[in-house]
């Protein structure tokens, strides 16, 4: 039997820019563990690694300078915290803005791992 290939999944994302909703579709790849939006101009990414224990550890988030102050990094990061809720995964906010996410939002507590 083939081994199946995985493929990136997808879902629509809205954020709002200069008072309109813009939608905005935030692409998972599993194969290169990351989260990511193609902008004009470049990618706005959160990146991850899976650790020893399975937790999924979000390392990375990038937006480009132009896009930055729109919310998007936290549409990122919402929709990484989303994923591995759905997943059952616990998550290492090793980088400062999942951190901060978190800290903020306490729904996503039961999934922290802080160690």
């Amino acid at each position: 039997m083939e081994e199946a290939i995985p493929t990136p999944s997808t879902r629509r994302s809205y954020t709002c820019t200069n008072d309109l909703y813009i939608a905005m579709e935030i692409i998972h790849d599993e194969e290169d563990t990351r989260f990511y939006i193609i902008l004009e101009g470049g990618e706005a990414e959160l990146t991850y690694s899976i650790t020893d224990q399975g937790h999924m550890d979000f390392d990375h988030t990038f937006v480009p300078e132009e896009h930055r102050g729109q919310g998007i990094a936290d549409r990122l990061v919402k929709e990484g915290l989303e994923h591995a809720q759905a997943c059952k995964c616990m998550i290492v906010p090793s980088c400062p803005v999942v951190e901060a996410y978190v800290k903020r939002h306490k729904e996503y507590d039961a999934i922290v791992n802080w160690e």
